[in-house]
This record gives structure tokens, C-alpha cells and sequence, in this order.
């Protein structure tokens, strides 16, 4: 593969093929050209064109924007999506975004079928609490976009990759100042309805937190968070910089402030991905440092007044586990971005998830083990890390002699840590078996992120 050219300033993300950019307005309400251009394979746009389009970066400092990273980083992000999938070793990966992580039992059914029909079966749950498919061949990525369309994932191709929102997964089910919901579909309504906030970075994020404290804590981009029936504040870039608005205000006050930043990284020559990266300032002159609520995280595993809350082990979501998840509840579902999901009306059903498989005790070592998918899913993998995994977790189970608890941990098969959780963690990178995990954990050899 030709090297790429330092030269070349592409504006936007790669949504061509051989190689050709198109800017967001020549993107805008174009699906694909798959079906116009034979040969070309469904998903080469990601896996050839982008890597031809990165340039990095040689250190400069350019004003209202942060010093560069030591190590070099790609001008575009690589976040895949339905349109974009990412090529990995066990084939192609489509990511689905599930805004607010609000889905139903039916969609669930329905995006498992896809599943199973062009993909590994699973269901892949995310940080953010979107979904992917893997392992889709190239000659059927083009039928899978069609079918997940159908099932109305995809309102807008042009902002497939921007509908990043992470909303409180009880809301309006158990506790909070009130009901986020409604700001979840307005969001991603008016967000998908603004042809300039299609140029927004993969890895934006929009969070919604309603008043408890649970997703303010992670890392975003914008938040609202609820402070009473009128009161809302508005976070720029993390929890410590806002401003306080009207609750009727605040959705529209988060977009204009996205839109603000799509305009700033425009006529930079290195555009940056996260609000975090610029001076805030320049952004809007009404952020003052706050001290917004912030609670527990991760919703508690069992019953949930009327809901089920369950983790989802190894972030897999099998055939067999949405269909118990259909006969529990059979209506709303919250994928949440620990990996979990919240069950409308299935608290006196839990039986019936947990004999599935999915997880409803938080004294279990599940609870605090994740993995990034290893081999043979990915080549730069060292390991298969969901078998040790299940392995470590057994032994932990069990009761047998082993190290102190230390919260969290996520077992990664290189050092890149991919599919690390939301809380401080302690990685566990390429250990050879169960043995050498647990001597990794007694001596902190891992990194406490």
C-alpha cells in the first residue's frame, strides 16, 4: 500500500471508495455506491481508503487547541458504523448506535436475527451502549445495512457514525429527578435533522444524566444534567466546567454548542476529536467550574423495582440470552453502558435471564471482569482472553486461594487495551494462563486506569 501523503487535507471522513473523500455535503444522503460500482467490495472504504488518508501529526501547537500527544494520532477517527465497517480477523465489524441505549425486546429480536443471518450470532455490547455485529462478510455488509435499516436503526445515513448518546439507563423506570427520555429523542431528532452536525467526530458524546449522577461520571464531550423540574446544567468537555440553563433549553443548547465546535475544528489543521482538546473559552465564554452530582455508577444486578438489571458476560449477547430477555419482559430495554441491560417489567422474571446466562449477582466475579474480544477475533491478540476469562472467573467463584479483590478487571490480549470499562480498572495484558492473571493482580503488574 502507497504511503500516505502529508500533503493531502481531506476534510472529512472517508465515505467513498478507492480512495475517494467526500466532503459532508457530497456524503449527505448518500447511502453507498456498492450497488454502482462493481468489484468493489462492500467496507474497502474503511479498510483500504482510510489508511491511505491518515496523516499524523509533527508536534505543533496551534492556537485554541491543546498541545499535541507526544505519539502520533490520525487526523480522523476510525469509529466504525453501519456504512463503515472496520475489518478485523474474524471478518468485518458494523456498529449499530442505539441512542440513550433505548431499544426494545422486538429490536433486539430482530438486530439478533441479522446476527445470526450475516454475522457470529452475538449481539457485541459497547461502552456507549451501542451494538455491534462481527464477523459479516464483505458480499453481505451491503444486504446487512438494508436489514438493520429496516429495523430502524439508521434514520440518517449521513449521521449514522454521530448519534453517540449515553442517557441514564433507570431513567424514568426507577429513581432520578426525573424522566430523560424525551431529551434522548429530541436529541438525536434534531441532531440527525442538522446537515453541519453530520461532520462531527465518531467519538463525540453527547450524555444525558438525570440527576443521579450515574453517566456524568463518564468521559463526554457535552452533558445535561438534571437539577429539578426547571434546572438543568450544562457541562462543556467533563464534569468540572458549565453553566446552568432552563430544562426546556438545554437540548438546544448542546447542539448549538456541538455545532459551535464543528465550526472551530474546521479551520484548524489538525481538527480535534473531543472538546476537551480545545480552550474551552473559545468555545463559549459562559462555562465556569461546577460541581455537578456526581453517584454510583453502574445500576445494581437483580430487581430493580419493576425492572431486571443484568450484566451481559464478555459484553456477548447470544441468540438464546435475547430471547429469554423477549419472555421476561417483552417490551422496553436500556442496553447500558456498562454492558448490562435494564428489563422493563421483568423483575419477578429473573429467573428466567439468569438461567439464559446473563448475570443478576453482583457477588459474582462477572461482575468485575471484562475482555476485549482477543483471538481469534483479532490478530494483534497474544491470547484468547474470553476463554481465560471464563476460566479466572471460575476460579474466583470458587473460593479458591488467590489475590485480594481489587475492583475491576480487564483481561487485553496486547497492549493497545481495547474495550476497557467506563471505571478505574486494572488491566490485565496477555497473561499466558489463569495462574499468571492472579500473579499479574497480586503484584499490580497491570495499570490501574
Amino acid at each position: 500500500m502507497p504511503a500516505a501523503d502529508a500533503s493531502v487535507r481531506p476534510r472529512e471522513w472517508c465515505g467513498g471508495l478507492d480512495g475517494e473523500f467526500l466532503t459532508p455535503d457530497a456524503r449527505r444522503g448518500r447511502r453507498s455506491q456498492w450497488r454502482d460500482r462493481p468489484g468493489i467490495a462492500p467496507g474497502s472504504c474503511t479498510v483500504e481508503a482510510r489508511s491511505l488518508a491518515r496523516y499524523y501529526d509533527v508536534g505543533v501547537t496551534i492556537p485554541g487547541q491543546r498541545v499535541s500527544e507526544p505519539e502520533p494520532r490520525p487526523v480522523f477517527d476510525r469509529c466504525p458504523g453501519l456504512l463503515a465497517p472496520h475489518q478485523a480477523e474474524d471478518g468485518l465489524l458494523v456498529r449499530i448506535r442505539v441512542p440513550g441505549g433505548q431499544t426494545s425486546a422486538a429490536a433486539l429480536q430482530r438486530l439478533s436475527a441479522i446476527a445470526h443471518t450475516f454475522g457470529s450470532d452475538d449481539l457485541q455490547l459497547t461502552s456507549r451502549a451501542n451494538l455491534q455485529i462481527r464477523g459479516v462478510a464483505a458480499a453481505d455488509v451491503d444486504l446487512l445495512a438494508d436489514e438493520v435499516a429496516a429495523a430502524g436503526f439508521l434514520p440518517s445515513f449521513s449521521h449514522e457514525r454521530v448519534r453517540n448518546i449515553v442517557a441514564s439507563p433507570l431513567s424514568g423506570l426507577s429513581g432520578g429527578l426525573g424522566d430523560v427520555r424525551g431529551w434522548v429523542a429530541e436529541l438525536d431528532r434534531r441532531l440527525c435533522a442538522d446537515d453541519e452536525l453530520a461532520a462531527l467526530p465518531g467519538r463525540f458524546l453527547f450524555v444525558l444524566d438525570d440527576g443521579r449522577g450515574d453517566v456524568a461520571s463518564l468521559s463526554f464531550d457535552l452533558a445535561v444534567q438534571l437539577n429539578g423540574p426547571d434546572d438543568a446544567l450544562i457541562l462543556v468537555g467533563g464534569s468540572g466546567s458549565g453553566f446552568r440553563v432552563p430544562t426546556d433549553r438545554a437540548v438546544e443548547t448542546v447542539l448549538g454548542l456541538a455545532r459551535r465546535f464543528v465550526q472551530l475544528r474546521a479551520g484548524l489543521e489538525r481538527p480535534p476529536w473531543h472538546i476537551r482538546e480545545l480552550d474551552q473559552g473559545v468555545l463559549t465564554p459562559l462555562a465556569r467550574p461546577v460541581t455537578p452530582v456526581l453517584g454510583a455508577t453502574q445500576p445494581a444486578l437483580g430487581a430493580v423495582g419493576e425492572a431486571a438489571s443484568v450484566q451481559v458476560p464478555l459484553s456477548l449477547l447470544t441468540p438464546a440470552q435475547v430471547a429469554a430477555v423477549a419472555r421476561a419482559g417483552g417490551g422496553p430495554v436500556v442496553l447500558t453502558p456498562w454492558r448490562g441491560l435494564v428489563v422493563a417489567g421483568a423483575a419477578s422474571r429473573l429467573n428466567l435471564l439468569t438461567a439464559a446466562g446473563l448475570l443478576a449477582d453482583d457477588g459474582s466475579a462477572w461482575s468485575t471482569v471484562t475482555a476485549c474480544i482477543g483471538l481469534p477475533g483479532c490478530r494483534r491478540s497474544a491470547i484468547d482472553t474470553r476463554q481465560l476469562a471464563t476460566a479466572l472467573v471460575e476460579r474466583l467463584d470458587t473460593g479458591s486461594p488467590g489475590p485480594e479483590p481489587v475492583g475491576r478487571l480487564h483481561l487485553v490480549g496486547c497492549e493497545r487495551r481495547c474495550g476497557a470499562p467506563n471505571e478505574p480498572h486494572l488491566d490485565l495484558v496477555a497473561p499466558a494462563s489463569v495462574e499468571q492473571a492472579l500473579e499479574q493482580i497480586t503484584d499490580r503488574d497491570g495499570q490501574v486506569r
